[in-house]
Parts: C-alpha cells; structure tokens; sequence
C-alpha cells in the first residue's frame, strides 16, 4: 500500500499539468451536467414495513385521487376580541378566504369550516383544512405563495390567521453556516501551516471535491430520485473529510521537507505515509455512511451512498491533486516548523529545541496514565447519564419557534379544539374480506370511541366500492407525548381482536402514526447497525495496526463519546439545561434519527483521527522506539494537524446551532459536541493513556493471524527501500512501472 502510494504521489508530483487538467476537467463535466439536468423534485418518503406506510399504499389503491401522502394545510382564523366567528362579517370573510384557496391547480379539496363544524365552542376560533396533490417539498412556490396570499387578505380584514400543516415546509438554508465553517477553517489552517498558501490547499481541494460529488448528485437526482435534500450530507461530510484528508497529507509533506528530503521525495513519503491513512480513514466512513441501508428507509439509503461517494472523491482528490498541487507551489510551501515571511516566518524562535505542546501533553500523559483514564472515562460517563432518558420522535409544528405562522397556528388549534387536535389519527378498515362491511366499520368505531385518551371519533368514510373506509380519531394529548404513542399501540392492539371477529384488517396511519413507525424502526435499527460499522471497521483497523487492543480501544472509546453525546443532547433539548443558551424554545422528544445520524457521522470522523495519530505511534514503533516513547512521537507529529481538524469540523458543525429549524440546530449541537468529546477526550486523553498502561502488548498479534492478514505496510516500512536517507529516488522506474500499471 505505502509503495504504490509513495509512487503515486511522486507521480502526481511530476505530472502536476496532467493531473490537474483531469480534475478540472471532471468538476467541469460534473457542472454541466448538473446545469443541463431537469429539475429534481423531492425524493418519495416512504418507510416500508410500517403499518402507517401500508395504510398509505392500501389507501392509494381503495381511495384514487385522495392523495394519502398530500401536503395539508390548515388556515386557522381567530375572531378579534369580544367578536365571534360565526359574526357576519366574519363569517364572509373566511368564505372568500376558503374560496380562494381552492383556485390552485394542485388543490385536491379545501374544507369549508362552516360546513364542517370546524369552529370551536367558544366560537373564537375556526379553521380550514386544504388537501394538496403532492407532498409539502414538491408543493410548487406558486401554490405556497397562493396560500399566504390568502392567509394575509383575512389578515387584512381584521382576523388573525395562521397557517399550519406541511404545505410550507421548505428545505432549510444551510449556505451561511457552510461559510462560517470555512473561513473558521481557513484561520484555523492558516495558525496550522504558518503559510497562506499551504492554508488554501485543504480548502480548495476540499471545495473542489464537494463541487463534483454535489454536481453529480444533483446531474442524476430526476434519473435516481435522489431528490432536493441528498445533497445536503454529501456537502456537510465530503467538506469536514476534504478538509481533513488534504490536511493530514500537506502536514506529513512538511514534516518530510523538515526532515531534508527534497520536495518531490517529500511528496512521495507524504502520500505513501500519511495517504495511506487517509485511505483506511475514507474506507471506514464510507463503511459508516453505506451501513445506514440497513435501516431501510430508502431516501436515508439514498443520501447515505450519496455521501459516501462524495468521501470517495476526496480520498482520490487527497491522494493526486495535493501533490500536485504542491509540485506547483515549490518552495512557497515551507517546511514544519517555518512560516512565510508574511506571517513572520525568518524571526528567530524565543526558546529554540522547547518541545511543542503535543510532545509536552503527551509526555505529562504517560507519566500519569491511571489518572488521566479515570478522570477521562468518569468525565464521559457522568456526561453520558442523560442518555438514560432519551426519549425519541419527529419534530412536528410544536417544536417550532413561536415566531413562525406554524407554531402559531398549532398554539391557536389547542387553544380551541385540545392539544391532540394538531396530531388526528386516520383509522382505515379493510374489510374486503367481512360480509359485512358497515358492520365492521361501526364496531371499529364503537371499540376506540372506548378507548382511554380520547376526545373524537367522526363516523367512518367509505370508498365506492364500500370495502374501505377511514375513521378520523382526535387524540386527547399533543402529537409528540407518550399518551399519544401509547394510545396508537392500544388502538392497533384492540384493532386485532376486532379483525378477527369481523373478518377485516385495521391499519392506524396519518402524519404522528408515520412518525411514531418512524422512530419505532429508527431504534430497531440503531443496535444491528452499530454492530455493522463498528464491527467491519474493527475488522479493518486490525489489518491497519496490526493489532487487538488497539482496534478494541478505538472501538469502545467511540462508544464512550457517542453515549456521552448524546446525553448532552437529552440534557439540553429533551430536558431543557441551557436552553437559553442555545435558543431552544421548546423541549420535547429527542429527533429519531439523531442518534443513527450521529453514529454513522461521528463514527467516520472519529476513525480518522484514530488512524492519522496511531498510525504515527505505530509508525516509531515499528522503527525501534519504545511503546510510551512512540506514544510521544505521534503525539509530536499528529497532535497539532489533528486538533486543527477537530476545530474546523466543530466550527462547520456549529454553525448550524444557529439555525431556526429545531432539528437541524440539533444535528449541528449533536455534532459539535460529539467531535468535542472524541477528539480531545478520548483520542487525547484516554487513548495515550491506555496506550501507555498497555505498553507492548498493546501492539500484540496472535501468530496466525499476523501470517492470515495481507501486510498493507501503512507505516511506510516498505519506503525505506525505495528511498536513500538522503532524499533521493532509488527507484527511478517505480514512475513507469506505476504508468504500465
């Protein structure tokens, strides 16, 4: 591995022209081909297996045209003070309102408030509920800007009008929190390099990764159905790893200038060494990003090989465009330890030899290992306890700010008509089988009508055929509380005894019956997809290292950051700790796919910085340096490129706490807070630590398994014959033969 590599990296080197001519050529491709492609529209939701999506499917089948899966909206008026509703004037105005509602070309039907005894008891507030064709992310603008138009008229006339439902939703704006992560990334590497221009590799090899792999993805979303929001953790993964990599491997090029190798030599061992990490690195995120197809949601699928692709990209860009693009910079790029003379390179160290912050905290580390690994593990452990008390779900409009006209309108319907008024079950009854249809339809209803937590049964709705019908029931509890899921399970509970008696099938669906499948089949998953990545990347990182313990340790200090993780993110949304900080205006549930989201995410960059820094210790070890002395050099070397990646990362992830959208200010807290943990707790602290405890045996092999696994030579072994000490190739055809190859 290192050998091909080292003779890659030299490759790209001297053909710096043609390699960069590829590149440009393939993000040139990529953009017309996004540009020339038809728009995509959003990926079909569907989660197969639920009771709630095959209720959605029989109810396409039994009921064509009712478009189950539609956007809804309900336009909800309140009477000004000391008025009501039902008052003349307006009750006018809502039915203009309603009238203008149902002008759109992709209006289904629109509820006449009046008609349907949608107007509270106290006559204050009515609502209108209107049913579109396609889901609320396929809704057109003009469809959506009809409807505020509406909203703001009533508006006009003296009512207060909000609009709930999911007829706005609106893929949320993630651009200026990816710029903030850039240009902290861009100081960040600037303060790393000492060097403008070695600061601008990373960030231009990372942006052209993420321009091909968005711009293919976006080239084939209509053909693949990849839809508006796949693209959205290719950008967010393949710019964190572009970063990382493109950094792991300029840092390695400038220790070996350091070192006296001349640059093309310097290339080659930095490809060969620090590339070979960055290969097992990528290899163990593309394991965690492909693994999240076993959950099998497919647009979850969809987006998790989308990024895995993306990460692909940058592992091929890191591996050729880097050392070409250093080829071209020549002696711009100083080696470690020099800055250029803009940012005061030539001035002359205070104390010259002073060992740099990594070898000292390393040094203090392995002097103190017990006391380090307590103070580590009981840190995460106490961090880890909210964790205890996670509770799952899906965001609903109740989780908005109470600045938006969604939120508004949730608080305005419980106001009125009860908090379960926000989430109404769809009860549909398949009694093609029963002889009695109508029959089966009244005892269905009758059981639930006596079913505790319940406010409203309305009678059942039958298709033409008269073999199917819907029953709308109101839960007496919001959508997102225990009551309402546990009311879902006695409904489908006492729905299977009463399917037996009238020969018929009874399905619960509708918006809070999906989300409750949803993080119902979300936590089924989470275990069986742990034990996938974490244990192909064990399987991995044994060949890697050459090792048990180490690849264990990797393995449980992930698990002891991602648990500790978690618990901050209970603390703090699900049980309120430092909401203000954060500006989270309402807790509740935490989002059900957060903690697969944040498994398969933060297990990849994790793994990335457990290769890049044990690789290092590996690598003097394998040279002749004793266990804890090896523990220092990787510390020497790797400490200070992998603190800079765990700051770039935590800077692109926070940006997105500021976002008004609950759950994404949860993925970026999640996040952020995750590579906090395992970046400098576990991978600084808790890993020298037990590195140190465990000296030799820490790099113990069984004998047949040493002989069984292939010898992939990451700590560049093999360099040594291929290279003379003093830099120069001893190897002049490996060129040629890598060409031929």
């Amino acid at each position: 591995m290192a050998t091909f590599l080292y003779k890659l990296g030299r490759l790209a080197f001297r053909r710096r022209h043609f390699v960069a001519l590829i590149w440009v050529a393939l993000l040139t491709l990529a953009g017309v081909g996004a540009a020339s492609a038809p728009p995509a529209g959003s990926t079909s939701f569907s989660i197969p297996g639920t009771e709630a999506q095959k209720a959605f499917d029989l109810l396409e089948q039994r009921f064509p045209g009712m478009s189950a899966d539609g956007a809804t909206a309900r336009v909800v008026f309140k009477a000004p003070a000391g008025e009501k509703m039902t008052d003349k004037l307006n009750k006018a105005t809502v039915e203009k309102t309603v009238k203008e509602l149902g002008g759109g070309s992709e209006v289904v039907s629109v509820a006449d408030p009046y008609a349907g005894h949608a107007v509270s008891k106290n006559g204050e507030i009515a609502y209108a509920s209107v049913k579109y064709r396609v889901s609320g992310m396929e809704l057109k603008a003009s469809s959506k800007n009809s409807l505020k138009e509406a909203a703001q008229q009533a508006r006009d006339a003296g009512l207060s009008v909000e609009v709930g439902g999911d007829a706005l939703t609106a893929t949320p704006e993630t651009g200026s929190s990816e710029v903030i992560g850039i240009v902290i990334a861009a100081v960040v590497l600037v303060i790393t390099f000492g060097s403008l221009l070695a600061a601008g590799f990373p960030l231009l090899t990372a942006l052209i990764g993420v321009g091909i792999g968005v711009s293919t993805i976006t080239a084939l979303a209509s053909a693949l159905d990849l839809g508006t929001t796949t693209s959205t953790l290719a950008s967010m993964i393949g710019l964190a790893v572009g970063i990382d990599y493109a950094l792991f491997i300029v840092s390695r090029y400038r220790a070996e200038l350091a070192e006296g190798r001349e640059r093309e030599e310097a290339a080659g061992r930095a490809v060969g060494t620090a590339g070979s990490a960055v290969v097992f690195a990528g290899l163990t995120v593309v394991i965690a990003l492909v693994g999240l197809s076993v959950v099998n949601i497919p647009m979850l699928t969809k987006m998790g090989i989308a990024a895995a692709g993306t990460v692909a990209i940058a592992v091929l860009i890191a591996l050729t465009l880097i050392p070409a693009l250093l080829g071209y910079a020549g002696r711009k790029v100083k080696p470690a330890g020099q800055k250029s003379k803009l940012l005061g390179g030539g001035r002359t160290p205070k104390k010259p030899g002073r060992p740099n912050m990594g070898t000292r905290w390393a040094s203090f580390v392995v002097r103190r290992p017990v006391a380090v690994l307590l103070l580590g593990v009981i840190g995460l452990g106490a961090a880890a306890v909210p964790a205890a008390s996670l509770e799952l779900g899906l965001p609903d409009d109740g989780s908005q700010p109470t600045s938006t006209t969604q939120r508004r309108a949730y608080d305005l319907l419980s106001e009125g008509f009860g908090p379960g008024f926000n989430g109404p079950l769809m009860v549909v009854v398949d009694a093609k089988g029963s002889h009695d249809p109508k029959a089966a339809f009244t005892k269905v209803g009758d059981e639930i009508k006596g079913l505790k937590d319940v406010v409203t049964v309305t009678p059942a709705v039958a298709n033409k055929a008269g073999d199917t019908a819907t029953i709308t029931v109101v839960p007496g509890s919001k959508p997102s509380s225990r009551t309402t899921e546990d009311l879902v399970h006695t409904i489908r509970d006492k729905g299977a005894d009463v399917a037996k008696e009238t020969d018929s099938k009874i399905l619960v669906t509708g918006s809070t019956a999906m989300n409750i499948d949803v993080s119902q089949k979300l936590n089924d998953a989470l275990l069986p997809y742990l034990a996938l990545v974490v244990g192909l990347a064990f399987l991995l990182l044994i060949v890697v290292f050459r090792s048990i313990l180490v690849p264990l340790k990797a393995a449980l200090g992930f698990l002891l950051s991602v648990t500790a993780a978690l618990g901050a993110v209970v603390a703090v949304f699900q049980w309120g700790w430092l909401s203000g900080l954060f500006n989270v205006s309402e807790t509740g549930p935490v989002m059900s796919m957060m903690p697969i989201f944040m498994v398969g995410v933060v297990f990849g960059l994790a793994m990335d910085y457990e290769v890049f820094l044990v690789t290092r210790m590996r690598e003097a070890y394998v040279h002749g340096e004793k266990p804890t002395q090896a523990v220092v050099t990787g510390f020497r070397h790797g400490a200070r490129v992998v603190t800079a990646a765990a700051i770039i990362m935590m800077a692109v992830f926070s940006g997105f706490i500021g976002s008004s959208e609950s759950m994404i200010k949860m993925i970026g807290f999640g996040l952020a807070i995750a590579v906090f943990f395992d970046a400098f707790i576990v991978r600084m602290a808790i890993v020298p630590a037990v590195l140190a405890l465990l000296g030799k045996r820490a790099w113990w092999l069984p004998k047949w398994l040493d002989r069984a696994l292939p010898n992939v030579d990451v700590e560049g072994e093999g360099l040594r014959s291929q290279s003379s000490a003093d830099g120069k190739d001893a190897d002049p055809d490996g060129e040629r033969e890598l060409v031929r190859a």
